[in-house]
């Protein structure tokens, strides 16, 4: 009888470690689907030009644009709506926050170095570009887990044709 019933002790112990690897599978998937989103909001962002400034032959960023595009390219991506709280189908469960948000080029010299203490970061951009850094929340799965949070960082500048 022992026996048996360490062997459905094993088998408890055994699903619950499956069970969260499984969720910790979820969260990293979770962590690479929002960095990629957060990479290509930044992308699309950085690529709003300024029309009146482009006529004057000066390549600078339209800020309002470019805040738009990039809050698109998240709510598409992370399926999110337009406050950040996640939509039926999404992998997210809490809002998502942008904690950083800084367009280069109007009055920064290159090339810049963007520094930001608060989040550990820095980048150097050599031409107009946006910085973007967003906080992510994955709720586990099991509720006696600690949520996990990112803070996830991401830059781009204009591409220029040539």
């Amino acid at each position: 009888m022992h026996k048996l019933l360490f062997a459905l002790f094993m088998t408890v112990i055994w699903l619950a470690a499956q069970a969260a690897q499984t969720d910790e599978e979820r969260a990293v998937r979770v962590l690479f689907d929002a960095k990629h989103a957060v990479n290509r909001a930044a992308h699309a962002a950085a690529q709003q030009l300024d029309e009146r400034e482009l006529a004057e032959g000066r390549f600078i960023l339209d800020e309002t644009k470019a805040l738009e595009e990039a809050m698109t390219y998240l709510q598409q991506n992370l399926k999110l709506d337009e406050q950040g709280v996640p939509l039926p189908g999404s992998r997210l469960r809490d809002r998502v926050t942008v904690d950083a948000w800084h367009v280069v080029g109007r009055n920064e010299s290159f090339p810049f170095t963007y520094r930001n203490s608060e989040f550990n970061y820095e980048v150097t951009l050599d031409r107009p570009g946006v910085i973007l850094i967003v906080h992510v929340v994955y709720a586990r799965v099991f509720s006696i887990m600690e949520p996990v949070e990112w803070h996830i960082k991401g830059a781009a500048q204009l591409v220029l044709p040539g």
